[in-house]
C-alpha cells in the first residue's frame, strides 16, 4: 500500500520533518503497557500545562528513567529479577520492562516527574510564546559598474 504524502502543499514550507514525526508517534502507540492518562491542567493566568500519569505499580524510582530527546519524551522501566530470594506459587504480577514514548510539540518542556503510590506523574508545560513581528527589509540588486544596457 503506497502512502500519499500529506505535506506536499506549496503553502507548507519547511514541514518535511513533520510527517516523519507523525510516523514516529504512530509507531510508539502499539503496546498498551503500562496504562496511562494524559490530562490538561487549567489554572488562572497560567501557561498551558499537561500531565501524563503512568500506572507503574511495583517499580521504584531507581528502576524508572525519564528522558527527553529531540521532542520525544521516553519513559523506561526495568525491574531487577530477584533470583533465588523468593519462591512464587503463583506469579500474576509480572516484573516486565517497558518503554513508553510521547512525541511533544515544539516548545513543550518537562516541568517535573514524581512517583507516588505506584503512579508516575510527569508534568509538562508550554510557556506562552512571545508574539514577535519582524520587518524584513527588501533589497534590490545594485547596478554593476561599467555594464552597458
Amino acid at each position: 500500500m503506497s502512502r500519499v504524502p500529506s505535506f506536499n502543499s506549496p503553502f507548507l514550507v519547511g514541514f518535511d520533518g513533520l510527517e516523519r514525526l507523525l510516523d514516529r508517534a504512530v509507531r510508539n502507540a502499539g503496546d498498551g503497557y503500562p496504562p496511562y492518562n494524559i490530562e490538561r491542567i487549567r489554572g488562572e493566568g497560567e501557561s498551558d500545562r499537561l500531565r501524563i500519569t503512568l500506572a507503574v505499580a511495583g517499580f521504584s524510582s531507581s528502576e524508572l528513567e525519564v528522558t527527553l530527546e529531540d521532542n520525544q519524551l521516553t519513559i523506561r522501566g526495568r525491574q531487577a529479577e530477584e533470583e533465588g530470594e523468593r519462591e512464587f506459587l503463583h506469579r500474576g504480577i509480572a516484573a516486565r520492562q517497558f518503554q513508553r514514548s510521547f512525541v511533544l510539540a515544539e516548545g513543550m518542556e518537562v516541568d517535573q516527574a514524581s512517583l507516588n503510590n505506584g503512579l508516575l506523574v510527569v508534568d509538562l508545560v508550554r510557556p506562552e510564546p512571545q508574539r514577535i513581528v519582524k520587518r524584513i527589509d527588501i533589497t534590490t540588486p545594485t547596478s554593476v559598474a561599467g555594464s552597458s544596457q
